[in-house]
């Protein structure tokens, strides 16, 4: 069964269970409907479906991004080593369950990667005058892929008005297992390309 996480908990994955390697992260959300007639105004009726872009970001020893090779997403979807694979971009949220899967061999983790940062951001988010307070229902989770199980979910409940990017869980390394941190920080940053730089 698996197990419904609030924000800054952890959970272990491989602890107890020696025989996991490869899991899915899924991420989910649906757009907030704008409706019709005056509030479809003033929020901007018509305006572009947002498109939400998941990401994993790889970092060593002291949480520090190597190299932007180690940024996984739908431009880089597969990392050189195999062990992390992004599944590609859906453009609106639309449509039940993950709207974006990346997975994850964890054993075949480079052995200097200590933590998996999965992070969505809003495409376009200034022009659009998008952020995450259009967003509802946002969700990380973490299966099993060898059993299909659930192992974990973390259903981001808190407002993110005015956030237009979010760090939304980990996976990562702690006394030679793998672990689970629900995140669930919002930020201000417009682009993958600004979440990355406080890693650098």
């Amino acid at each position: 069964m698996a197990v419904n996480l609030v924000k800054g908990q952890k959970i272990d994955l491989t602890k107890g269970n020696a025989g996991l390697n490869k899991i899915m992260v899924g991420l989910g959300w649906e757009p907030v409907s704008a409706g019709k007639g005056f509030f479809a105004t003033m929020f901007g009726g018509g305006q572009k479906e947002i498109d939400c872009d998941s990401a994993v970001i790889m970092l060593s020893e002291g949480d520090k991004l190597d190299s932007t090779k180690d940024v996984i997403y739908f431009g880089n979807l597969t990392h050189a080593s195999n062990s992390v694979c992004h599944r590609g971009d859906n453009l609106t949220g639309e449509g039940a369950g993950d709207d974006e899967q990346i997975f994850i061999e964890l054993k075949a983790v480079p052995s200097h990667i200590n933590r998996l940062i999965f992070t969505v951001n809003i495409y376009d988010c200034i022009s659009r005058k998008q952020d995450f307070g259009m967003i509802k229902n946002a969700f990380i989770r973490v299966v099993d892929v060898a059993t299909h199980q659930e192992i974990a979910r973390y259903n981001l409940t808190e407002n993110y008005q005015g956030c237009t990017a979010l760090e939304v869980g980990e996976v990562y390394r702690h006394n030679g297992e793998w672990k689970f941190n629900a995140v669930g920080n919002g930020t201000n940053d417009t682009s993958l390309k600004e979440m990355i730089k406080r890693y650098l």
